[in-house]
């Protein structure tokens, strides 16, 4: 194996030099401009209800993964804020939301994170209702006034699109269709063939931040050298960044090579990291004769050769060389972010607290699909459990950590995990005046910025 792939020899702004129009293409610049904005959007109530009132209802948002709804009445339920949705599978196999409140009282219809169901009773009066939302039965319905139940009141039903294997929804139902506003380029999405991965494990833990905080955090690879070190020898965090329409943004990261920071005289010797990720791709790295040059590229025709002999890996024959190697970490408006791979998904949703401007819950996806071979198994990089059941045959509960819990996501999560809180407190402080951010950080004045259109009415 080998190439003449030079190593080190990155410099910002990074241009892959794919053609124009394809997925991976550099997109043509974006002027946001260099305004500086008020850092209370971070932590003022007020800047939250505006949010509440002006963005969350009017934009899609990522619900569920279909994956995870596979069968006719499989439902998940979706906390977003002060609102619970539940989202079902039909019997034709199109799917359904409706607010997770029943129309008597109010109270919670689903009161587990998911399941199976031919119908859902409210555990509070016993209302039945179909899994299309229709009214089934109301307990006693004889001493109510016909003229308070004649609308047959089912559940409240709420806009709801697919779209590459992920659910979407639209509050207030006046979003333009889900394939219009979506900022991604056409075929995006559906490249990674995301409907034949399963959902092997979903966590959501609190943090002691802003969303906003959050999604910055992860918006950016400037920070990797500084909170990440141990990356440095097997991620590169120069990338091509790329902003496209309604607050999209994608950054493509070379992974298996060795970051540019490392001295020239180092080229040669594999770090551990690197190592990991050659024999996640089948490579045996004690017998490997390659340098720093050449791992990407024999990742790549490593990975060729696999999707050429294992049927269930025919979709890779869609993607590009760069994305059976790379991280293309992908900004889906207005608080989402996906590590997408070959091999899986990684699915990062940032969601605001019901009451607390400080406070958020990190929803972490983790889609993977499995061949059941020797020497094929979860890239390492993933960190999934050793006892983690990735065959997709059961459904994963929901992991959940308190605020003040460490929670179990890994320890490069955990490093982020670590830092939000530190960043929220100094946001208030009469020192700062604002966020200045650099040419690397451009993906998150490209979405702060599309929130401004809609707090400000210009979406």
């Amino acid at each position: 194996m080998g190439s003449n792939q030079q190593a080190n020899t990155f410099k910002f702004p990074l241009d892959l030099g794919a053609p124009d129009g394809t997925l991976e293409g550099k997109a043509p610049p974006v002027d946001n401009g260099l305004a500086v904005p008020d850092p209370s959007r971070y932590y003022s109530a007020e800047f939250m209800a505006k949010e509440g009132k002006d963005l969350w209802p009017r934009v899609w948002l990522l619900a569920a993964c279909s994956a995870d709804i596979r069968e006719a009445g499989d439902y998940t339920v979706y906390q977003h804020g002060k609102e619970e949705f539940i989202v079902v599978r039909q019997d034709d196999l199109s799917i359904k939301t409706f607010y997770n409140a029943c129309p008597h009282r109010g109270n919670r219809i689903c009161q587990v994170d998911r399941g199976t169901a031919s119908s859902f009773t409210c555990p509070f009066h016993s209302w039945k209702f179909e899994c299309d939302g229709r009214l089934k039965e109301i307990v006693d319905e004889e001493t109510f006034n016909p003229k308070l139940i004649q609308h047959r009141p089912g559940l409240s039903e709420v806009r709801t699109d697919t779209l590459g294997g992920l659910v979407f929804i639209n509050m207030d139902g006046k979003a333009p269709p889900l394939n219009e506003w979506m900022g991604l380029p056409e075929g995006y999405l559906e490249a990674y063939d995301m409907d034949s991965m399963n959902l092997v494990r979903h966590t959501r833990s609190e943090w002691k931040s802003n969303w906003k905080t959050g999604v910055d955090t992860f918006y950016e690879s400037y920070h990797l050298p500084h909170i990440h070190p141990q990356t440095q020898g097997s991620i590169e965090e120069f990338s091509q960044i790329d902003l496209y329409r309604n607050g999209f943004s994608r950054m493509i990261m070379w992974f298996g090579i060795k970051s540019h920071r490392f001295e020239a005289e180092h080229e040669r010797a594999l770090d551990e990291g690197v190592k990991i990720f050659l024999r996640d791709a089948g490579i045996d790295p004690e017998s490997y004769t390659g340098t720093n040059a050449d791992t990407r590229v024999d990742i790549q025709a490593a990975k060729r050769e696999r999707a050429r002999t294992l049927d269930p890996l025919r979709p890779w024959d869609k993607l590009t060389d760069g994305q059976l190697s790379d991280g293309w970490i992908t900004g889906m408006f207005p608080n989402v972010q996906m590590g997408m791979h070959a091999e899986g998904v990684f699915i990062m949703r940032f969601v605001p607290h019901e009451t607390d401007p400080e406070r958020f819950y990190y929803d972490n996806m983790l889609l993977y699909r499995h061949v059941d071979v020797p020497n094929y198994d979860v890239p390492t990089w993933m960190a999934m459990p050793e006892e983690l059941d990735v065959t997709g045959a059961t459904r994963p509960d929901i992991e959940r950590w308190p605020v003040d819990q460490v929670p179990g996501i890994g320890p490069v999560l955990l490093q982020d995990w670590e830092l939000v809180e530190h960043v929220q407190r100094g946001l208030k402080s009469s020192g700062f005046k604002g966020p200045l951010w650099g040419e690397q950080e451009q993906r998150i004045r490209h979405y702060q910025r599309e929130i401004d259109r809609y707090l400000d009415g210009e979406k």
